[in-house]
């Protein structure tokens, strides 16, 4: 899939609030280049702003459950959602969700 690409106005660190393992996750599963990266914010919606589709968002299950364990359960995270909130799921609240205690910002 072809991924957005950060504009020149956004700082290669805008990921920096966001646990670093969950962006190097996200830019596995994306098979996205490195400075994707810049896109992985707390406000992205994994849909909207990242454009994941359904096999990136199956590949990031595997790869949080494997990186995190059994709790990281991606697919009984958005089984729990609607159309609206599965469209409105933001990196953010994919990290509390899935991540707690492991929050870095």
């Amino acid at each position: 899939m072809e991924h957005p690409r950060p504009s020149p106005a956004q700082a290669p660190d805008r990921g920096a609030e966001v646990h670093p393992d969950l962006v190097s996750l996200l830019v596995a599963a994306a098979e996205a280049p490195p400075e994707w990266a810049a896109l992985v914010t707390p406000q992205a919606r994994l849909d909207g702003d990242l454009m994941l589709d359904e096999c990136e968002l199956a590949a990031l299950a595997v790869l949080l459950r494997e990186r995190f364990g059994a709790g990281a359960d991606l697919a009984a995270l958005r089984a729990g959602l609607g159309l609206a909130g599965l469209e409105s799921l933001t990196v953010g609240a994919l990290e509390r969700a899935l991540l707690p205690g492991r929050v870095s910002g």
